[in-house]
């Protein structure tokens, strides 16, 4: 096929997801999809078979999923078709098709096969699985990864090396591969009946089967469907060598026994495919599982199926990849024996440039990934303080305030307070009563205003961590209620966790409980300000901090 010589993968794990899935849409034309670690979309992507996203679409998806694969919808919203070659017999059998001398772009997926990209022929074009054998074919409803993706197990989709999307045009699908799938693909829809009928040399609209041109499949199939069925193998000779007495003309007894083999060999490699199924599901995983939620995401349905997937989870909890939990045997969590290392060698010297009402940064520095919680009594002035916040940091972050009890009457009506005209405010408002760590910028400066917690306050550290877990190079303020004559918010000292800088509120006092990281020599827990609020904006000192 012409790409011999660029066998050597370019692998770049470090290139931004969002910028590349931005880049695929904006100057490649493709539909763009985000894709979970079990090769499944996180959306539902059947409108995007007729319409590509819009760049906030796509900005919102890796935003929420920044690990999220890339996935290409092809077929004529995208211009481009793939063929997917998943084994040594599908290289091989795709020679017969593709001329040595054509390039098209290449991609080399994580477990060896290939992706070939090809100009979408202009007319409607189906799916099809295992027409040329070890190949599959991504048309018009269909989907591929697309680099720089990288899997579970850290290996990556990439260009060959001068083979990529962006340095080489997809050339048109051969005419004789076209032809080939068309006539050998047995079921039609009426979108496709036309263009089969000019493409196939059958004579008939009605494909008889076990005729010629059909025999070798059609057994295939019928041993295939009895291997998977587990009739014993002698049975399964019978069967087929009666059918083989039946076809038009009869086909030869002497070759029934390599249908047999292929159809094991098959059977052997789902089962393979199968175990790396369970442990890409597995290694997405947190917590606990029952085994019929790994059966009802994989889609094993039937007895052997289920019955393999038994012996599959056993095997990995021998491996030491999960173990068994509580008292069912179906029950599983996954042992999560990795820790990701901390490089303090290379680490930035550099603190998160962001101001703070009352000087707090001259006390206690904040860093990239810091949660701050501010947990002050009803009308503190809690919302007041992260207006402040977003005033005095909006020209040098983004800024994201998430707020669970204000309309965009209100807050405008507050930030006029400020004297300053609304069109000059630079940062994106966004109403949110829950479920926080699912919309957070991870480079940005995410304000939550506030962290509701109505009963199980307990919970309260886990929501922290959850959003302490999303964050990169941003950080987060969290506001929470506090009860009077108490440093916590609701919570206790669990919401003390994950925060770096713990800041209590209540009317006309502030107070730094917690400031891990000193910015000079003065201890900062325990420092106290008096202030006085005015116009529900303007806060006043009130003397010095002091303890």
């Amino acid at each position: 096929m012409g790409n011999e010589k660029h066998e050597n993968q370019i692998i770049t794990p470090s290139a931004s997801l969002l910028q590349t899935a931005l880049t695929y849409s904006e100057e490649s034309g493709f539909s763009v999809i985000p894709i979970r670690p079990d090769k499944k979309p996180h959306i539902e992507w059947e409108p995007f078979q007729k319409r590509r996203a819009t760049r906030e679409e796509i900005i919102g998806w890796w935003n929420r999923w920044p690990n999220a694969m890339i996935g290409i919808v092809t077929g004529s919203i995208s211009g481009v078709v793939v063929i997917d070659i998943d084994s040594t017999e599908g290289e091989d059998a795709i020679q017969e098709y593709i001329p040595d001398s054509l390039v098209m772009p290449t991609c080399r997926t994580p477990r060896g096969g290939k992706h070939l990209y090809f100009e979408h022929p202009g007319k409607p074009i189906p799916n099809n699985a295992g027409i040329v054998p070890g190949c599959d074919f991504r048309g018009d409803g269909g989907l591929v990864i697309a680099p720089p993706s990288v899997n579970l197990e850290g290996k990556a989709y990439a260009w060959l090396e001068g083979l990529s999307i962006h340095e080489v045009e997809p050339p048109p699908l051969p005419k004789s591969y076209i032809s080939f799938i068309l006539k050998n693909a047995f079921v039609f829809n009426k979108e496709h009946d036309d263009q089969c009928r000019q493409e196939s040399s059958l004579s008939s609209n009605v494909v008889r089967m076990f005729t010629q041109g059909r025999r070798d499949e059609d057994l295939f199939h019928v041993a295939n469907c009895l291997v998977k069925g587990g009739m014993p193998n002698s049975e399964i000779q019978k069967t087929v060598e009666i059918l083989a007495k039946s076809c038009d003309p009869p086909f030869p007894l002497k070759e029934i026994p390599a249908k047999i083999e292929s159809a094991l060999k098959r059977a052997e490699r789902r089962e393979r495919n199968l175990v790396e199924e369970v442990r890409e599901w597995v290694l997405s995983s947190s917590g606990v599982f029952l085994s019929s939620e790994v059966a009802q995401c994989l889609h094993v349905s039937s007895r052997d199926e289920q019955k393999n997937l038994s012996k599959i989870l056993s095997r990995f909890s021998a491996e030491g990849l999960i173990e068994r939990y509580g008292n069912k045997n179906s029950c599983f969590r996954r042992v999560e024996n990795e820790c990701e290392e901390i490089d303090f060698l290379n680490a930035p010297n550099e603190s998160f440039a962001i101001h703070w009402p009352f000087g707090i940064e001259g006390f206690v520095r904040t860093l990239p990934k810091n949660v701050i919680v501010i947990a002050g009594e009803p009308n503190a002035g809690k919302t007041a303080f992260l207006l402040n916040v977003i005033q005095m940091n909006m020209a040098d972050h983004p800024i994201y305030y998430f707020s669970s009890e204000m309309g965009p009457i209100e807050l405008a009506e507050r930030l006029k307070k400020f004297g300053q005209p609304l069109s000059e405010w630079r940062f994106t408002a966004k109403e949110r009563p829950s479920n926080f760590a699912d919309v957070i910028y991870p480079d940005a400066v995410n304000l939550i205003d506030y962290l509701e917690i109505h009963k199980d306050f307990w919970e309260v550290g886990g929501r922290i961590k959850e959003i302490y877990d999303r964050l990169e190079m941003g950080i987060a303020v969290i506001a929470l209620q506090k009860n009077r004559g108490t440093d916590y918010g609701l919570g206790g000292m669990r919401g003390l966790e994950k925060a770096r800088l713990y800041l209590a509120m209540e009317p006309g006092r502030m107070k730094i409980v917690k400031g891990k990281n000193w910015a000079s020599q003065t201890n900062p827990n325990g420092l106290e300000l008096d202030f006085k609020l005015v116009q529900g904006c303007k806060f006043l000192h009130d003397g010095d901090w002091h303890k």
